[in-house]
């Protein structure tokens, strides 16, 4: 499973308030993000150092020298 980016910003950053004044925010629209904004990948992944394509895939496409992520294993459920 990857890292959440914005968790990992604001560990990285040591706090919510620290990292909304890295990336030029308030803290309350830091906590309202649900994914990182097109706008503040760049200052996030310097900051973490995760690639651009693991904090916005949809934005985002991976190297194409870049590993394939695990396959996700759909639940079966069992009928007898």
């Amino acid at each position: 499973m990857e890292p959440n980016p914005i968790k990992v910003a604001i560990e990285k950053a040591g706090s919510v308030k620290a990292l909304a004044e890295l990336v030029g925010v308030k803290p309350q629209a830091i906590s309202q993000w649900r994914r990182v904004p097109v706008e503040h990948v760049r200052a996030i992944a310097g900051l973490t150092g995760l690639p651009k394509h693991q904090i916005r895939p949809d934005v985002f496409d991976a190297p194409a020298d870049a590993p394939s992520p695990e396959p996700k294993v759909a639940a079966r459920s069992l009928s007898m």
